[in-house]
């Protein structure tokens, strides 16, 4: 991963958001992360976009990893979220990418093609289907079980008083294996979110220990507060922010 090269942009507010980056050239490929997630995990495609002719970018939303925490996080927006995609393009002098968006980062490039289309060359999708902003997201986990985690962690305070019984590096690792089972993480009236997955359990295949104390140390630094904000408390969802 020392080929990756990583920097800081200035972006709206004067906020400094961390920026990843590979490869040279016009043809430029930026990639959305979701969670539990950050720059680091687009490494591999990166080091491969690179490989074939293209120039690889990947940001650090605000409030995740190394990248400045917003201003006031509990009103933190997709829409934040999206001009931060134009101000590290305009940073680095970029008039047009496309766009590679996982999980709730499909969020965001949605927000990004609506808002700044001149921008966009093209867009893919990964985990979640393109959604235009509106009331369907909302409508659909009104439909799923009330100890569903995406529900549970909607709740103001719940997830923070959850996860706050561990350190960082626990967190990811106990959604990690959540995420990579293949029942939906659901929780009884009784029970935590957290409390679905045992003291230490062993990660999947595709991810090392290297790795987890690669996100634990960062999410450490950052906290989760912006990241159950954004995308998570999911009011915001109803409206184009």
């Amino acid at each position: 991963m020392d080929l990756i090269e990583h920097k800081f942009v200035e972006t709206n507010g004067g906020l400094k958001l961390h920026v990843a980056q590979i490869g040279t050239g016009d043809k430029v490929v930026l990639l959305l992360h979701g969670f539990p997630e950050i720059w680091y995990s687009w490494r591999h495609q990166m080091l491969a976009l690179a490989g074939a002719g293209y120039r690889a970018i990947a940001p650090d939303y605000r409030g995740y990893g190394l990248s400045d925490p917003p201003p006031k996080p509990d009103e933190a927006t997709f829409i934040d979220f999206a001009a931060d995609v134009a101000a590290v393009l305009d940073s680095l002098q970029i008039p047009k990418a496309a766009v590679v968006a996982k999980d709730f980062g499909v969020y965001v490039a949605s927000r990004f093609a609506l808002l700044y289309p001149e921008r966009l060359q093209g867009m893919v999708t990964l985990g979640i289907p393109f959604t235009p902003p509106g009331p369907g997201a909302s409508a659909i986990l009104a439909l799923l079980h009330e100890g569903f985690y995406a529900r549970r962690w909607m709740e103001p305070g719940r997830a923070e008083a959850d996860f706050g019984r561990f350190d960082a590096k626990t967190v990811v690792r106990k959604i990690y294996v959540l995420f990579a089972g293949t029942e939906l993480p659901t929780a009884a009236v009784d029970q935590e979110i957290m409390d679905l997955v045992g003291a230490s359990p062993d990660l999947p295949a595709w991810l090392t220990e290297e790795d987890l104390s690669t996100y634990g140390d960062l999410y450490q630094k950052s906290g989760f507060q912006t990241a159950l904000k954004v995308p998570y408390r999911y009011s915001k969802l109803t409206k184009l922010n």
